[in-house]
């Protein structure tokens, strides 16, 4: 089972009502069962750390800040991701390489996140092992995308993005394996792989709380 690591309850609970439903719902239960591609790849095999941030806007109906990437790009071009990238030595710890990718792609300061915590490490098949940071940004937060790694960002409302039934599981062949992945449209934005990944555990940790398990 899985840990999910944030600040005490105490200290967050000063936003707005649906703000404060999904932190209460973020520290129910520490040990969850993370489904992500372990599975995908040979044990022992070396994982490079990375990160992403989860941006979620400070606001009546919360969003969440979402980046397409230029169709032009070596790796999963053109899909849509969290902003965040793997860590660099410089990087003081995990949450640094998530604001500091941010301020990369879209120029998010990290003075302007407030970091609520962090969700457990998901593993790719790619090869990487993605800490999700979870921070709440301004609802007016100025954002200026960086061409060379973003071709648009939208948002997302947090009672779409996290609602299981908007999340679809489907299964392909990759790399000779069958994989299984999740799939969801939002408006023209076709959400899937890594990033509806990690999307469907937050989902599933809510409709948990929400069902008292």
């Amino acid at each position: 089972m899985e840990r999910w690591f944030l600040f005490q309850l105490e200290q967050l609970m000063s936003y707005n009502p649906e703000i404060n439903r999904l932190i209460t719902a973020f520290h129910s239960n520490d040990d969850f069962k993370i489904e992500d591609e372990s599975d995908m790849f040979e044990n022992g095999k070396p994982l490079t750390k990375a990160a992403v941030l989860i941006a979620i806007t400070n606001q009546s109906n919360p969003t969440v800040i979402l980046t397409q990437r230029p169709t032009w790009l070596r790796d999963h071009a053109g899909q849509v991701a969290f902003p965040g990238g793997k860590m660099d030595d410089s990087d003081t710890d995990i949450s640094h390489t998530a604001l500091r990718e941010a301020h990369e792609e879209l120029s998010i300061e990290p003075s302007a996140v407030d970091i609520i915590g962090q969700c457990p490490e998901y593993c790719t098949g790619s090869g990487y092992r993605i800490t999700p940071i979870i921070g709440i940004v301004p609802s007016d937060i100025e954002i200026k995308a960086n061409a060379d790694e973003v071709e648009s960002w939208f948002e997302t409302p947090t009672s779409f993005l996290f609602n299981r039934e908007n999340l679809t599981k489907k299964s392909a062949i990759w790399n000779g394996q069958n994989r299984s992945y999740y799939d969801m449209q939002w408006q023209e934005y076709r959400i899937w792989g890594v990033t509806a990944g990690i999307i469907a555990n937050i989902a599933r940790r809510i409709n948990d709380f929400q069902n008292g398990q």
